[in-house]
């Protein structure tokens, strides 16, 4: 006698399966929407996609509080003693600008595929708040810069993102909803504590937050660790203690590193010259500024510049209050 067994019934898609169905939609996506190595833009100003087609090794950059999802390939940053990997599985956050060195693993046939959201920190308080009022908020301790494992949810939400910027009536109606998600997504996972204490400009992470857009709309002034201090609303050497553990290192290595890093910029995107740049920046001194450069990158300003056409994609300035190589 046959025996009639009952149909199997489909079986749920495991989150390891739909994230590597999301990955590689994501790549298909990227590989269309970035065709040209270097930053490609999308209709959202604060949005840029990411596609170097070679390897770069280690070199200092200035990132500005942002949010780095990569699809396919991998970077590493090196802040301090700690080394941040972010790859497809896991995506970068960083809440205030910092300088750290990063070096890329990427070929022609398997460039490296990512979106880079510069954090608007409006929209990140406005999101941040409806989160708050409707769920408390989540204590945690804050940080410059961390990484996150990716999971399903910002995934699927990247996805989306990427397919509404495939038509220009879907980025006009639905980009600026996605771009919202995805702060929300970021933000109600590990790294909303950070965000949250960056933009709360009463607690000391905030105001050092306060100090850096100051330092960097205001890098070539003379600016003292009194003046910074009163900014703060901190004694010297407390907002000595906060600054270093916010950023890693000292005020006054902040801002040299600042200028250093918008000379280069403005010798790379203007053409400028090492001496026009470096008095732009607020260097008196074209000798310290050339050895202070050479300290930090590794090489002259037109050895730098030779290896940046060779080796690294500088983007176009945008509209962003921050100096930043990325």
């Amino acid at each position: 006698m046959k025996t009639h067994r009952p149909p199997k019934l489909p079986t749920m898609e495991t989150e390891a399966a739909a994230l590597a169905r999301v990955h590689a939609s994501m790549v298909s996506r990227l590989l269309e929407l970035a065709p040209n190595e270097g930053y490609n833009a999308t209709p959202m100003p604060d949005i840029r996609l990411l596609r170097p087609n070679r390897p770069l090794t280690r070199t200092p950059v200035l990132y500005e509080p942002g949010i780095v999802v990569i699809a396919q390939g991998r970077k590493r940053g090196y802040l301090g003693s700690k080394v941040y990997v972010y790859d497809a599985q896991h995506y970068l956050a960083v809440a205030l600008p910092l300088p750290f060195s990063m070096e890329t693993d990427a070929t022609a046939d398997e460039p490296l595929l990512a979106v880079y959201v510069r954090l608007d920190a409006t929209l990140a308080a406005d999101v941040l708040l409806q989160i708050d009022e409707r769920n408390g908020v989540v204590p945690g301790e804050p940080g410059g810069m961390a990484t996150t494992r990716l999971d399903l949810a910002l995934g699927e939400t990247m996805l989306r993102f990427l397919d509404a910027m495939r038509d220009p009536l879907e980025a006009a109606l639905l980009g600026p909803t996605l771009v919202r998600e995805i702060y929300f997504r970021v933000f109600i996972g590990e790294q909303g504590a950070s965000m949250r204490a960056a933009l709360d400009l009463d607690g000391h992470f905030g105001r050092i937050s306060k100090v850096l857009r100051k330092i960097h709309s205001s890098y070539a002034e003379a600016l003292t660790i009194e003046t910074l201090a009163r900014e703060a609303a901190m004694s010297v050497p407390s907002f000595h203690m906060h600054f270093k553990a916010a950023t890693n290192t000292s005020p006054l290595q902040y801002i040299k590193s600042t200028r250093l890093h918008q000379a280069r910029l403005l010798m790379a995107r203007q053409g400028m010259t090492a001496a026009a740049a470096s008095a732009r920046v607020g260097y008196e001194s074209a000798s310290q500024f050339s050895r202070e450069f050479k300290r930090l990158f590794g090489g002259t300003p037109s050895e730098e510049l030779r290896r940046m056409k060779r080796h690294f994609a500088v983007p176009e300035a945008g509209p962003s209050p921050y100096v930043s190589s990325h």
